[in-house]
């Protein structure tokens, strides 16, 4: 198979990640609940990968805090800092995951608009959104259907000058641009630990540099006759038993990507993103791109549905995705509704032969 889903999940990964999950089921029982070997192995575990996290986003320790997944986390922000009726400035980019959140919420949204690929006019349209009675912001770093990167650190400031929360869904980001949520004064920070940080499904990080508000009570190994949870970081959104397979395979992927030269691996995916977008134009097919854009690409074949042009691929042995990638206010926003695009993405770890097996197969459909 060829694969080019990976703005939905990586499929391959570094070497250690799964040799680190077999480790930890092997040998660690439950972290914090127990003074024998086996549950302060898997303490150790938990607190590498956190210590690891750390670094490499610049963070305490204490402020990492594990999730499911990166909906998990936004979930945590939104519901920490949104009441119901509360104005809401969010970019006309957004995922489901907040979207979603923030009607459940009974938010009043305020969805900014402009050209997907022109930074400055997201910047302008956000300056102008952000009115006093905001209650928070929040923008995604990187469009998972366009692969647009947006002004993140430049909406932080806009908000800091005007006293306004700020949220960042890095789910497209993290492990391929830098995430910086000091620089970016960013309140929460969410991203899932299966996409750009090369690590297992049902791991997620929430960077937090305010004090959230539980989604999950439980046991945290600490304290536990005091009825409340704790106001100490990570427990306090950390109920339950930890997925500690899933983190130490996040850990190991941390550790190869902390190795790695991060601005190498990003020019090798744009260079491979530009290769096939220079193909595809050549064939007469509708892509959307623009500056900065990272190895995220919609396009369409002419004549064909994406859904069946997809499954055409899919019988070739290409794996894409098509539809509306459960972000339609994007598709409004790129004006790609109803039927949205298909979409090509790309990892760290993808290779040449993949892609130009996926160009062979695209002049085989379009014959």
């Amino acid at each position: 198979m060829i694969y080019l889903d990976n703005a939905a999940t990586t499929l391959r990964k570094p070497q250690g990640v799964a040799a680190a999950m077999q480790e930890a089921l092997r040998n660690c029982a439950n972290p914090g609940r127990g003074g024998h070997a086996a549950a302060a192995r898997a303490e150790e575990t938990v607190y590498r990968t956190r210590k690891l996290a750390a670094q490499y986003f610049g963070m305490e320790p204490e402020q990492i805090c594990f999730t499911a997944n990166a909906t998990e986390g936004l979930n945590i922000a939104l519901r920490t800092l949104v009441r119901p009726g509360a104005r809401v400035v969010i970019s006309g980019l957004e995922h489901n995951a907040v979207t979603r959140t923030l009607a459940g919420l009974g938010a009043e949204l305020i969805a900014v608009r402009a050209p997907i690929f022109d930074t400055a006019q997201w910047l302008e349209a956000f300056s102008a959104a952000l009115s006093p009675n905001t209650a928070a912001c929040v923008c995604l770093h990187v469009s998972n259907v366009f692969g647009a990167v947006l002004p993140v650190e430049q909406i932080g400031m806009l908000c800091a000058e005007r006293h306004i929360p700020f949220v960042v869904d890095a789910s497209q980001s993290a492990g391929l641009l830098p995430v910086l949520p000091n620089a970016w004064q960013a309140a929460f920070t969410a991203m899932p630990g299966h996409k750009g940080l090369m690590g297992p499904m049902g791991t997620g990080i929430l960077l937090c540099r305010e004090q959230p508000v539980p989604l999950r009570y439980g046991g945290t190994g600490s304290n536990s006759m005091d009825q409340s949870m704790p106001e100490e970081l990570p427990d306090r959104l950390e109920a339950g038993t930890a997925n500690v397979p899933g983190l130490a395979g996040l850990g190991a992927a941390l550790s190869w990507l902390r190795r790695q030269d991060q601005s190498a691996l990003l020019r090798r995916e744009r260079a491979l993103l530009a290769h096939a977008v220079g193909q595809l134009h050549a064939l007469g097919v509708q892509t959307w791109t623009g500056p900065g854009q990272t190895a995220v690409l919609s396009f369409r074949l002419p004549g064909l549905d994406p859904e069946e042009a997809s499954l055409r691929y899919a019988k070739a042995g290409v794996a894409l995705r098509a539809g509306l990638h459960c972000a339609p206010l994007a598709h409004r926003t790129g004006e790609t509704l109803p039927d949205g695009t298909i979409r090509l993405s790309l990892s760290v770890l993808t290779e040449q032969r993949e892609l130009e097996g996926f160009l062979h197969v695209t002049r085989e459909i379009l014959k």
